[in-house]
């Protein structure tokens, strides 16, 4: 389904969605690869948002949750990284599953 070539010359691209999601969505448009990642990286700037937003409205419990979260969200980008890295298409636990990008 991925072709190997484009693996290997997205790599990059498909890392960097991880950190900011849109440069693959720009810089890589016939990539497979570097869109599910960057799919994958959307995915994950949308959770940090969301949790964010409703744990720091949220008094106390809320505001010790927050920083539990953020570390769950900062592994999940290390585990996008790492399986971009090696060429792997793994979506990510508990959202990798939600496709945003078509």
């Amino acid at each position: 389904m991925y072709d190997s070539t484009d693996i290997q010359s997205n790599k990059g691209m498909a890392i960097l969605a991880y950190i900011l999601f849109f440069i693959p969505l720009i810089a890589a448009k016939e990539s497979k690869f570097a869109w599910y990642h960057a799919n994958q990286g959307l995915t994950l700037f949308l959770a940090w948002v969301i949790v964010n937003v409703v744990l720091g409205i949220i008094p106390f419990i809320g505001w010790i949750l927050q920083p539990i979260a953020n570390l769950a969200l900062v592994i999940l980008a290390v585990l996008g990284i790492v399986a971009a890295a090696q060429g792997q298409v793994k979506p990510l636990p508990i959202i990798g599953s939600y496709t945003l990008l078509k």
